[in-house]
């Protein structure tokens, strides 16, 4: 654990240390219990899929990991969390795949990993698998996490759990999307509470069917 937590404080990225232990600790749980893989919906450059991976590694499973990788609306320029670095000179755009499967090689992690490019919404109406746990840590606008939600969310196999990142009741300490899809599911009744560090939210789900 030593190496793949060196690994996660080396890559770019935004979730705290204590956040992403408790990622990983769940995500080790559920694909044990479950036997199923794991899902991450916004990979930026890989610090978390990190984590999922060696969960997914100690379970016998792997991680499906999906990004458009051209950056969320606060990684454009003029915005606060823009890396020059991360723009491609030939397009202009930003581009994390390169940067995600350097992460992914130095951490070792490579064969436990499945990356889809593509946007979150195309990616789910193809999908028809279950996973053992969720975690939905993409855009921040309210269309995009409802999107990530609604795509993801029924695809969390009874039992399992729905993760989600930068969750904050109050408007003070960040944007409202992920807070008000964490409501969201615990008012469905699909989900119920299970634990919570900081902004990560973890979510148990109770019933069969989709989620609303």
């Amino acid at each position: 654990m030593t190496d793949v937590l060196a690994a996660f404080e080396a890559a770019k990225g935004f979730m705290p240390a204590d956040e992403g232990l408790a990622l990983h600790a769940a995500a080790r749980g559920a694909a044990a219990d479950l036997g199923l893989p794991v899902l991450e919906v916004g990979t930026y450059c890989g610090r978390s899929t990190i984590l999922l991976a060696d969960a997914a590694r100690q379970a016998g499973t792997v991680v499906v990991t999906v990004d458009h990788h051209r950056g969320s609306e606060e990684q454009q320029p003029g915005w606060e969390y823009h890396d020059p670095s991360l723009v491609d000179p030939h397009t202009g755009l930003i581009d994390t795949v390169p940067h995600f499967r350097r992460t992914l090689h130095a951490a070792g992690l490579e064969p436990h990993v499945v990356a889809v490019v593509g946007r979150s919404p195309q990616v789910a109406a193809l999908w028809t698998r279950p996973f053992c746990l969720v975690f939905i840590d993409g855009g921040h606008t309210d269309e995009h996490a409802a999107a990530d939600y609604e795509g993801w969310a029924p695809r969390v196999a009874r039992g399992g759990l729905l993760a989600i990142h930068d969750v904050f009741a109050d408007p003070a300490d960040g944007g409202q999307a992920p807070y008000r899809i964490y409501r969201r599911a615990l008012e469905s009744g699909d989900f119920v509470q299970e634990s919570a560090t900081r902004s990560l939210q973890l979510l148990r789900r109770v019933t069969d069917g989709t989620a609303r």
